[in-house]
């Protein structure tokens, strides 16, 4: 039965057709159908389900319950997930280090950490042993929250237990230290990895590649990502882009483009952002024909431009003084029916400003305001520095007030 028809399976479990029928329900059916509301998204109807199976005396087990668990967790409602361990715990199932993994995770991602590691205490008080998953949802946490010491000291306390991390668990640790630009704590990690006889996979390297960029070190990024190939690890899409976008950051845009070209040979397919990494780094450096042409090139390959896209373009086209040109653009991005946002209101009060058309600049401020988008610091920084660099104090300072009055000062 496919879940989709799951809706129309209450009606026959009413009590009565049941037993006219000589039929009960085993505990793996009922599993079964409340997987499917749940595989839905539809946790009103599977937690409704649940209520009328316990009314007509049928009885749920804890694989059961974990599933309800699992799916209220999934649907981002820890609390009610706690409750419901609460309220089965000792009285209708013993909970089981599924149920507790579930939740703690759910709260990790939440970053209630603590919360977290106060059902991990719990845990160990009704001598439920943690898993290696129930161990890699809380350093995973602990990473989240920046907390990269406890998240070391939980991993050497999982080792000392003599508990085997698997490749998520160091992997886990391999993003946390390259998105820090903690390249030696990583390398540390990657040998434990190796003495664990543990492989690294896709995930790893990438992680790795990112972090030598994220500190400019391109040239072992490169090398990361040439060996990945040797490897056999299989090209893709997102490892192009990572090392796109670094290019792009540190201006060595030819060699990004070089990459994208690459792309093309192996019939990698660039994405959105693919495109808007090298575009934005185009304009960056004033090539802004080039990226009008690659503008050009997504919607041919049907990756249509976003936001960020024309933002990337109106701010270079600001910066070099063509604000016609701008003001052009902007008015064909209205007509595509895109959602203009702060930055992109910033950019062109910016540019504004600068020519001294503050006019212009005031008047996109109250547009600004009128579509709903709410102006942030910088934008209101951008126009009283410039308003009183040209003298217009009155103008300049009422902008001040209304800063303060909300409270971006």
């Amino acid at each position: 039965m496919s879940f989709s028809k799951l809706r129309y399976v209450i009606v026959p479990l009413s009590k009565p057709i049941i037993l006219k029928k000589g039929y009960q329900p085993s505990a793996i059916t009922l599993t079964t159908l409340i997987k499917g509301f749940c595989l839905k998204g539809e946790l009103h109807e599977a937690l409704h389900f649940h209520d009328k199976v316990l009314a007509h005396g049928f009885h749920l087990n804890r694989v059961c319950y974990g599933t309800l668990i699992n799916g209220l967790c999934k649907a981002g409602q820890t609390r009610a997930a706690l409750q419901l361990l609460r309220l089965v715990d000792g009285k209708l199932v013993q909970p089981y280090v599924v149920m507790y993994s579930t939740i703690i995770d759910g709260m990790c991602k939440d970053k209630l950490v603590k919360d977290a590691f106060d059902l991990y205490s719990e845990m160990l008080a009704k001598r439920i042993s943690p898993t290696v998953v129930t161990y890699n949802t809380l350093i995973c946490g602990l990473c989240i929250v920046g907390q990269l010491k406890d998240a070391i000291g939980l991993f050497n306390k999982i080792i000392l237990e003599n508990m085997n991390p698997d490749v998520y668990t160091f992997n886990i640790l391999v993003d946390a230290f390259c998105k820090e630009g903690k390249l030696k704590e990583t390398k540390e990690v990657l040998a434990a990895m190796m003495k664990k006889s543990v492989k690294p996979d896709v995930f790893s390297f990438n992680s790795l590649m990112d972090g030598y960029c994220l500190v400019n070190d391109v040239c072992k990024a490169t090398d990361i990502f040439n060996s990945m190939t040797t490897m056999g690890v299989t090209s893709n899409v997102y490892r192009y882009t990572v090392m796109i976008n670094r290019f792009c950051k540190i201006k060595m845009v030819d060699e990004a483009m070089n990459l994208f070209q690459e792309m093309h040979h192996k019939n990698i397919i660039p994405d959105t952002v693919t495109y808007n990494s090298l575009i934005d780094g185009l304009c960056k450096i004033g090539r802004i024909s080039y990226a009008l042409e690659l503008v050009n090139e997504m919607h041919d390959r049907c990756q249509p431009p976003n936001i960020i896209t024309y933002s990337s373009i109106l701010d270079a086209l600001c910066k070099n003084n063509h604000i016609d040109k701008a003001i052009a653009l902007l008015t064909k991005i209205k007509e595509k029916g895109y959602t203009l946002n702060v930055y992109t209101y910033n950019t062109l009060i910016n540019g504004f400003c600068n020519k001294g058309l503050f006019d212009e600049a005031l008047t996109t401020l109250a547009k600004m305001k009128d579509n709903g988008c709410i102006p942030d610091a910088i934008t209101y920084e951008i126009l009283i520095l410039s308003l009183f660099e040209e003298n217009e104090n009155d103008k300049a300072e009422k902008l001040l007030r209304e800063m303060i009055a909300r409270r971006l000062l």
